[in-house]
């Protein structure tokens, strides 16, 4: 079965930032490995979206993009959809990881 993605508004607002902030401070490279690793990732997620591991949080799940970009998303399995809700900066606290 392959799911269907979904990204959130908040998750395409993060993602947007993580590449503004990749832009200012990085090389084009940097942009490019970002990019390619959240496609690869999500490649995954349309077959598998339970191969991630569970957040602490109910029924969300994360995964490691870059050593400082995470994902979190949930799965639907009522209507076979992954939904991609925030890119999160690994260098914040953790209590920081909001959904809203």
């Amino acid at each position: 079965m392959v799911y269907k993605i979904v990204w959130t508004p908040l998750a395409t607002e993060t993602f947007d930032h993580v590449i503004d902030y990749l832009e200012n401070r990085w090389i084009k490279k940097e942009i490019n490995h970002f990019i390619s690793r959240t496609e690869e990732i999500i490649s995954i997620l349309k077959l598998n979206p339970y191969a991630f591991r569970k957040s602490l949080k109910a029924n969300i799940h994360e995964v490691l993009i870059t050593k400082h970009n995470l994902l979190l998303y949930q799965i639907n399995t009522n209507k076979n959809m992954v939904e991609l809700l925030t890119f999160f900066d690994t260098r914040q606290h953790p209590k920081k990881k909001k959904l809203k």
